[in-house]
């Protein structure tokens, strides 16, 4: 990732690809799969769908715990505002409306096998990260830099991982 110079109110964005020798339908039952997801993650510890839902639509919320060693431990609730299987599943962090963050996993076929895409977007609304942007005005750059470095070093991960996965299964 090459600097920005972004600040928050940008509501910057970060995308990691990569491409999997597996139908989408199988790279797709896993991405949609948010209880695998804090086996991935190093920061998701935890996730818990809420009000007696138990799989992806439009509008069902599910709680993620998070932790991180610099900003703590937090809890979100989290919507899902696109799913349409097997190409597109997003959700928002907070108000769906004015999220604190949204994120997204893209399947594209190609051939036999799947392009994957985690994209990441911070803001508009306020985040843990604000706090530290409160307190270091004059750091804001570097602030959102860092932290899209991180999202895009653990959606590689989280790519690689998913990739294993799913050509370990065929």
């Amino acid at each position: 990732m090459e600097w920005t110079g972004q600040v928050y109110a940008d509501a910057p964005t970060v995308s990691v690809s990569t491409y999997i020798e597996a139908p989408a339908e199988q790279v797709w039952a896993l991405v949609s799969d948010i209880h695998l997801m804090p086996r991935l993650s190093s920061e998701l510890q935890e996730v818990e769908w809420l009000d007696g839902a138990s799989a992806p639509q439009p509008g069902r919320r599910f709680v993620g715990r998070s932790s991180h060693p610099d900003l703590g431990s937090w809890e979100t609730t989290n919507t899902v505002v696109e799913y349409e299987a097997p190409e597109r599943f997003s959700w928002a962090v907070g108000d769906p409306d004015r999220p604190s963050s949204v994120w997204r996993f893209t399947l594209v076929r190609q051939g036999s096998g799947t392009e994957l895409e985690q994209w990441a977007q911070m803001g508009p609304a306020p985040s843990g990260l604000s706090f530290a942007i409160e307190a270091m005005p004059e750091k804001e750059q570097k602030i959102v830099f860092v932290r899209l470095r991180e999202f895009e070093t653990g959606m590689k991960a989280n790519l690689a991982a998913l990739r294993d996965l799913a050509e370990r299964e065929l």
